[in-house]
């Protein structure tokens, strides 16, 4: 899915189709020493360094005119510890493959993001999320994790051994070195009971703390020019579980979910005016519904119609004005919105740059079509998340610089003192590296 190169020539395009980049060599390392000694020739070549995933970023940070490190071989589960409760796979796994794996074993993650396409490398590096009270991203729930530095050597970073490195690479943005392999803390496999409903948006804002409160994992998506949301609450479950029926799951998640919505996307790239009429009936579609099955079931669904999209991360106290000022614009502005507005929350947690770092958050992610002009929109959004001090995810659309991080990341200095230390020559740089750390 965009994790290949796509194209002539070794030429590199992600998932959303808004960044094309050509590499000047690609190297497919079968082992952690034929990588590091991939990231030692590179530097003797006078080449820059960037690993990629799955390409699920909307932004250029695994672009590289240099050497582009694929890591589909470096997959699979190196040891499940029964003791400690972790699991330690290797940097290139798809989520998909360890939470099929982890499933068959009887294990599961707490809490993961709604697709799992991407690397589990790919997905931490860029600070991958979900929804939750007290469960946060992917990044927060690693234990352990190998890194091969600028120098080529291996280090093995946690708590206990370099402990500053561990602070700062769990969400390291390819910055810090390359991950080789991750260690998740795990979890005897559980039920989740999802429960969707269509519920006004103004209720939603109202009700919007007691909502996150009594619910393990709230979210809800808003549809723009209409006051309607669909709301999701998962919590765990006694059972028995009751999956999504196979004929209702084809209908709401493939027809509804993806086919009618992409035919709507396009209608509404054709002809601008029938958005609002389109946006009306997509957001009284959607019937309410409830099941229960293992959490990935419940967490992650297929997302075939292909986005681009903006999402930041505000105090999670600063949500309900943001909103309201998100829907006042998109109101007068003319714009026309076919794609729902998705809000999550997570707790505050103790790694340098992840966007939930020392506070807790709300997430507010907006989308447009492939295809469809989304600058107006996505500029005018990111005016009211940054006036509420937003933190951009890290893989999708922002237009923000080193100097604004300084500003809302308390540890930004300590994340660049560590770059300069076990990168000072930059072997691991690229532009969008330059614009979010500086030089």
């Amino acid at each position: 899915m965009g994790s290949t190169a796509s194209g002539k020539s070794g030429t590199w395009r992600n998932w959303g189709g808004n960044v094309t980049v050509r590499p000047a060599r690609e190297v497919m390392p079968a082992s952690v020493d034929e990588l590091a000694a991939a990231v030692r020739q590179a530097a003797e070549d006078g080449l820059k360094v960037k690993a990629v995933g799955s390409g699920h970023s909307f932004t250029s940070i695994a672009a590289t005119d240099g050497v582009s490190i694929r890591p589909q071989l470096l997959t699979g589960i190196r040891g499940i510890d029964r003791k400690a409760m972790t699991v330690t796979v290797e940097a290139g796994t798809p989520l998909k493959r360890l939470n099929l794996a982890l499933a068959r074993e009887g294990l599961s993650l707490t809490n993961m993001g709604d697709i799992m396409e991407q690397t589990v490398s790919g997905a931490t590096s860029t600070g991958t999320h979900g929804t939750g009270r007290e469960s946060a991203s992917l990044a927060a729930q690693i234990r352990e994790l190998e890194l091969v530095t600028a120098d080529g050597s291996v280090l093995t970073c946690s708590e206990k051994e370099n402990p500053e490195v561990f602070a700062a690479a769990r969400v390291g943005l390819g910055a810090l070195g390359i991950v080789t392999a991750i260690t998740f803390a795990v979890e005897p496999v559980f039920l989740l009971t999802a429960r969707e409903e269509p519920m006004p948006l103004d209720r939603v804002l109202a009700e919007f703390d007691q909502l996150r409160a009594e619910n393990e994992h709230f979210e809800f998506y808003w549809f723009p020019h209409t006051g309607n949301t669909n709301t999701k609450r998962n919590n765990r479950s006694a059972g028995p579980p009751q999956p999504v029926g196979q004929l209702a799951g084809w209908f709401e998640d493939e027809f509804l979910s993806n086919g009618v919505f992409h035919a709507a996307q396009l209608l509404g790239r054709t002809a601008p005016a029938v958005v609002p009429t389109i946006a009306r009936i997509s957001s009284t579609a959607l019937s309410a519904r409830s099941y229960t099955d293992i959490p990935y079931k419940v967490f992650t669904s297929p997302r075939r119609v292909r986005f681009v999209e903006m999402e930041y991360a505000v105090p999670r106290e600063a949500l309900v004005d943001t909103l309201r000022e998100l829907r006042a614009m998109v109101d007068r502005s003319g714009l026309r919105v076919n794609f729902p507005v998705e809000v999550r929350t997570a707790p505050a947690d103790d790694i340098a740059l992840s966007t939930a770092s020392a506070r807790d958050s709300a997430y507010v992610a907006v989308h447009m079509f492939r295809g469809t002009p989304y600058q107006a929109y996505f500029t005018a959004a990111e005016r009211i998340f940054t006036a509420h001090e937003g933190r951009p995810h890290w893989g999708k659309v922002h237009t923000r610089d080193a100097d604004y991080f300084a500003g809302v990341y308390p540890r930004f200095g300590e994340f660049t003192a560590l770059r300069d230390r076990l990168d000072p020559d930059r072997l691991f740089q690229n532009d969008y590296l330059r614009r979010v750390l500086g030089q």
